[in-house]
């Protein structure tokens, strides 16, 4: 798979998985935590008990299928039967998945909860339970979904939780559901990954489509971009616009099929689509290898929202860039955001349009 060496939580946490312990990992994103966990899940599974023996709880459809992915990809050699379980692609599908036997679920919380409540999954036996991306899953709303499906886990398990920021409620889920667990920070508390370049232009809010087309338009600079809008109105309309000035630009939100939000995925992964334009939600732990640029073309919420998206750009060591419009309302936002980054978020300008 082309590791050469672990990444530094590699390094720190799969000895600490393989010793029994639980584990609380804080890592920038794009740091390498799935094979963080998942190496030493794929290597502790008995494969000759065809009941789950893992499950790894992430908030979104995609990164229920890329998680799934990966661990596939590490136990390509061992006979290992991994599952993604998610809302928007049929129960039959995976019921039939499921009756041929799984060792390791990959689930979104709410259709893990629909298959037990149905009798179609039984959780009771797992040894490993991973909760990935935990800050967001309770951002969503998910809580209440977690805490139900842990209580039909055994107390024995070992618990590994995996979140880019750590507030009050992470703590007390790690409070409730890890012993003793290792605490490991890689990184510091919301810190935006390494690599990448932090610009913000001031820009009036009826400028930003046409800012947005300066930018898209400049030769060479952009060669894969994902933008950032607040709602799902918003990121059709932008999408709109920008088709009919013929740029090559999708969309992905919540409203979409699941078939269409993976054809999407595809095309983008695989380099073919220049520019996606998402909300939060949907772009939520995509590992997008190539994303040359992260443009917040509305402002992010708060400081954690800004760094989960700019952490889009910038995977495992490459470089990237985040560019953040600042419109007349955005000041404030703004303030907080530069109290924490500090200097290395610059105001930048565009050069002028040649004629």
């Amino acid at each position: 798979m082309g590791y050469a060496e672990p990444t530094p939580i590699q390094a720190e946490i799969i000895p600490l998985v393989r010793s029994g312990r639980d584990v609380v990992g804080q890592a920038q994103t794009g740091t390498g935590k799935t094979a963080a966990f998942g190496i030493p899940l794929v290597e502790s599974v008995d494969r000759d008990t065809n009941d789950p023996q893992a499950l790894i709880l992430v908030p979104t459809r995609e990164l229920a299928v890329q998680v799934k992915g990966e661990l596939s990809k590490l136990g390509q050699h061992t006979g290992v039967k991994i599952i993604a379980v998610y809302g928007g692609q049929a129960m039959s599908r995976q019921l039939e998945s499921m009756r041929r036997g799984v060792q390791i679920i990959v689930a979104t919380p709410g259709r893990l909860m629909d298959h037990m409540q149905r009798g179609t999954v039984d959780i009771g036996q797992v040894k490993f339970v991973v909760m990935d991306e935990a800050d967001q899953m309770l951002d969503i709303g998910f809580a209440d979904d977690i805490e139900y499906i842990l209580r039909w886990t055994p107390k024995a398990r070992q618990t590994l939780l995996f979140s880019a920021t750590m507030p009050g409620p992470i703590h007390r889920l790690a409070r409730h559901y890890l012993k003793d667990p290792a605490w490991i920070q890689v990184g510091g508390d919301g810190e935006p990954v390494e690599g990448v370049t932090q610009r913000y232009y001031e820009v009036a809010d009826r400028d930003r489509p046409t800012t947005l087309e300066s930018l898209l338009r400049q030769p060479g600079v952009i060669t894969q971009a994902l933008v950032f809008r607040r709602t799902k109105i918003g990121v059709d309309m932008l999408v709109s616009h920008l088709q009919r000035r013929e740029y090559d630009v999708q969309a992905i939100h919540g409203d979409m099929t699941q078939a269409h939000r993976d054809r999407v995925m595809t095309r983008f992964r695989s380099g073919d689509l220049r520019v996606l334009v998402a909300t939060n939600v949907a772009a939520r732990g995509l590992d997008i290898p190539a994303v040359s640029h992260v443009i917040n073309y509305d402002m992010p919420g708060n400081l954690e929202e800004y760094v989960h998206r700019i952490g889009r750009t910038a995977r495992m060591g490459r470089h990237g860039t985040a560019i953040t419009f600042v419109s007349e309302w955005d000041f404030p936002a703004l303030d907080v955001i530069q109290a924490h980054i500090g200097d290395s978020l610059e105001l930048a300008t565009l050069a002028p349009a040649a004629n």
